[in-house]
């Protein structure tokens, strides 16, 4: 029987598929600390006070792809190049997700329209990311070291999305409502295309590396597909939606970073 428990298992104990997965998130990571280091050096003068939480937020990026790349060497293991169509942070710049590379690269200050972009494809990205930890958590929260990782990891997803829930609410409020709905509404349609391309893409690859027979590829396959039209027929709308956090969430990212727990 195909369950989540089971595939990830068996990328768990297979090294190549291991360090496949643990690559793509790695990487995945460090573009996204990279891309809110640079967001947090731009940010426009009447933000000024958001650019300690997205430096944060940038830091918690990065120690995730650290945490990502000590489980593969604690396994002898050494990243791998990600392959371009497993690429989804690249290939949702690609379709115009989020602020532009070449936009990041130069010295311009922001605009707060800008920020709103950026805390629209965070909404909806870490809303992505949180649900994926909390099924890693169900499957491999009990392991010594990678239960502790993705154990870390889910509460710093939490906080992202906690964090992206407030600064939009506050944003809306001052009278960007129309454009962040719009916006919303916009990255969540395209990043749930994205995600399917992708899952498809690192199912194929597995199924190389593990030897799946074609029945067992082809259910993978379906299974990714009738997801995308569930999320396409309303499940994107779990993705826009915004609301307080409760209190103990409130300015989810205003302290230091937590550190990276040492794999000996």
């Amino acid at each position: 029987m195909l369950s989540a428990r089971s595939l990830f298992q068996e990328i768990f104990d297979n090294d190549e598929a291991f360090r496949l997965f643990c690559s793509v998130a790695a990487g995945g990571e460090a573009q996204g600390g990279w891309e809110n280091a640079r967001i947090a050096a731009l940010v426009p003068a009447e933000e000024r006070e958001m650019g300690p939480r997205i430096a944060r937020h940038g830091a918690d990026e990065d120690k995730h792809g650290r945490i990502f790349t000590a489980l593969m060497r604690k396994r002898g293991l050494e990243p791998v190049e990600v392959p371009t169509d497993v690429d989804y942070t690249m290939l949702l710049e690609r379709d115009g997700i989020g602020l532009p590379h070449h936009k990041l690269r130069r010295e311009e200050q922001l605009s707060v329209r800008d920020l709103v972009v950026y805390l629209a494809h965070s909404r909806v990205t870490e809303q992505r990311a949180s649900e994926q930890m909390r099924l890693l958590c169900a499957v491999f929260g009990d392991h010594p070291d990678v239960g502790r990782a993705v154990r870390m990891i889910s509460s710093d997803e939490d906080h992202h999305l906690a964090y992206c829930h407030e600064e939009l609410l506050r944003l809306s409020a001052a009278g960007y409502g129309r454009l962040i709905r719009r916006t919303l509404r916009e990255t969540a349609l395209a990043e749930i295309a994205v995600y399917r391309d992708v899952s498809i893409a690192v199912m194929a690859r597995m199924g190389r590396i593990l030897g799946w027979t074609a029945p067992k590829r082809a259910a993978l396959t379906a299974g990714i597909h009738a997801m995308y039209a569930l999320e396409r027929a309303g499940g994107w709308r779990r993705m826009v939606t915004l609301r307080m956090p409760e209190p103990a969430m409130r300015d989810a990212l205003g302290g230091p970073a937590v550190p990276a727990p040492e794999f000996a």
